[in-house]
């Protein structure tokens, strides 16, 4: 009997000290909806602004309504998940095109002409690029020039880390991107790379005009 009266007033503390606990469940609603934020401040990328929208709507909503908590939890959980499939993708798509459609930082350094300001030894120097800056810089192993004197206009093919990768701007040979560099080496053996097809001018003759017969007179 003892055992039982024991076993009844156990559960009833832990019932107790559920409700309790569920009581103060807003505070944890609240919690959640500030790290969401500061997240997605760090992020910006819309899902932890939409996790923070479903959370205070579904979970802190729910809770000041007097839902149970399980029912807080679906909410936040349905809620968030519709804004991520559904408001998420709008908002970054209106992002992109506000966005400003300028190259920046290494993808503006890309075909970008430059002047050569210090003597290339062993293919490496220094290069002046119209941008202002000043980079170290290899000749392109492709560059029918071994060797690039001072003065000479480069163009930028390549960024390796802190080294442009230059071939000079006066070059008729047509130097080949990194892909089509990569998909040689994967080549299958025994199969040639397509060529590169040049077109010559064409020189326009000027026409012999033969001068027409003068009819005999009668």
């Amino acid at each position: 009997m003892s055992e039982d009266l024991l076993n009844s007033a156990t559960m009833k503390g832990a019932g107790i000290m559920l409700v309790d606990l569920t009581q103060y469940l807003w505070i944890l609603w609240l919690a959640l909806v500030v790290i969401f934020i500061v997240i997605e401040v760090l992020t910006l990328e819309f899902t932890f602004l939409m996790i923070a929208a479903g959370t205070l709507i579904g979970g802190l909503g729910t809770n000041l309504l007097g839902g149970p908590w399980w029912l807080q939890i679906a909410l936040a959980a349905t809620i968030s998940g519709l804004l991520i499939f559904t408001l998420r993708p709008v908002l970054l798509m209106n992002l992109e095109k506000g966005a400003d459609p300028a190259k920046s930082n290494i993808d503006a350094l890309y075909d970008l002409g430059g002047r050569v300001t210090g003597a290339f030894v062993d293919g490496v120097g220094e290069v002046k690029l119209d941008n202002g800056e000043t980079w170290t810089a290899r000749i392109h192993d492709r560059s029918p020039e071994s060797t690039i004197s001072l003065g000479i206009r480069v163009s930028v093919t390549a960024i390796e880390g802190a080294t442009a990768v230059v071939v000079p701007a006066t070059t008729s040979t047509p130097v080949p991107d990194p892909l089509s560099e990569s998909d040689a080496a994967t080549a299958a053996p025994g199969t040639t790379p397509p060529k590169v097809r040049t077109t010559k001018p064409r020189t326009t003759k000027p026409r012999a005009t033969n001068p027409s017969p003068r009819k005999e007179k009668k």
